[in-house]
């Protein structure tokens, strides 16, 4: 085989092996959801909600806003914008594992349970209210519209 026609092969072998590892870590990361949004409140089933994060966005002029909700060790729901006070710059987010969320960029790991009002500032997620009513998990619009300053 000449030396050209090689060098085509191990060209096209590389971006062939390039196209399938990007495919596997698209398909490999957590599935990004959007929420049911009417008279301007967001609402997830609560069947929907389980130990394992589930991930959402939400649009508002254009700026996409991420979001996690999951159900916490103690039968409690968390949510919380995907991203924090430290390293929000970095877009990079959270993800789980088990039943801590781990920051992306610096590594510092918080408890899903733990999540909430008390649990503010620096690394910890960004503290995202939410209210369980009936079988439904709503968060309002203007709460959400409250994390833009994160993305």
């Amino acid at each position: 085989m000449s030396g050209t026609r090689m060098g085509r092969l191990v060209r096209g072998t590389i971006a062939a092996g390039a196209v399938l590892v990007g495919s596997v870590a698209f398909f490999g990361c957590s599935k990004v959801e959007t929420a049911k949004i009417e008279g301007g409140v967001v609402t997830i089933p609560v069947a929907k909600v389980t130990e394992q994060a589930k991930f959402y966005k939400y649009v508002d002029n254009g700026k996409e806003i991420s979001y996690f909700v999951a159900k916490a060790p103690d039968g409690s729901y968390k949510a919380a914008f995907n991203a924090c006070d430290s390293c929000f710059r970095e877009k990079k987010g959270y993800e789980q594992q088990g039943s801590v969320m781990n920051c992306i960029n610096c590594n510092q790991k918080f408890a899903i349970d733990r999540l909430g009002p008390n649990a503010t500032g620096g690394c910890n997620p960004g503290y995202l209210p939410i209210e369980v009513k009936g079988d439904a998990i709503t968060i309002p619009e203007s709460t959400l519209k409250g994390g833009a300053k994160y993305f």
